[in-house]
């Protein structure tokens, strides 16, 4: 398993669910094709998912996160990028690049709309539940590192401030403002 096969197993996984924007189907049905893979491939797709949680672990999507679900913890971020992973290699790099551009996706604008959270915990243990189901066994501990880089200190901001989050989120600063936010910047 490296990651070019990891993604084609998230891929292959949303185009077998009903609804890909649904996390938790994808979660279950990529889960359930890598259970049939060798124990080495599930172990090393622990790795890979890892790699990634690292790599979106960036202010800028966790202000964004922020701001979609009304309030974002250590535990929610995670949880919101597993979503991101779910979504596939394609949205997740261009959301790593321009966390803004989530306000392109219809299941953000759902959320915006209907007031859900965007969040998948299930994503972070995929391997781990696929691993068990192959083997019987839990996923040895020592067979995966994880790490969580350092955050860009341009964005060392308290995201409460919804009027910076506006000015560097403005996509999804309009998507999520209140309506009578709306009404008075439509005020000459």
């Amino acid at each position: 398993m490296d990651t070019q096969r990891f993604w084609k197993l998230i891929e292959e996984a949303r185009s077998q669910v009903p609804s890909p924007d649904d996390g938790d189907a994808v979660v279950e049905r990529a889960t359930a094709l890598l259970a049939l893979r060798r124990p080495q491939e599930i172990v090393a797709a622990q790795q890979i998912l890892q790699d990634l949680m690292a790599a979106s672990y960036r202010a800028p999507l966790w202000g964004a996160a922020y701001m979609i679900n009304g309030g974002c913890s250590d535990d929610g971020f995670d949880y919101f990028r597993g979503w991101l992973i779910t979504q596939g290699r394609g949205t997740f790099e261009r959301v790593i690049a321009d966390p803004d551009a989530l306000a392109e996706l219809p299941a953000v604008r759902t959320s915006a709309a209907e007031g859900i959270d965007i969040e998948c915990e299930t994503a972070l243990n995929m391997a781990w539940y696929a691993h068990r189901t192959a083997t019987g066994a839990d996923l040895p501990d020592d067979s995966f590192t994880s790490h969580r880089p350092e955050l860009d200190p341009d964005w060392d901001f308290d995201f409460g401030d919804g009027e910076e989050l506006s000015r560097r989120l403005p996509r999804l600063a309009e998507l999520y403002a209140e309506p009578d936010e709306v009404e008075a910047s439509a005020r000459p």
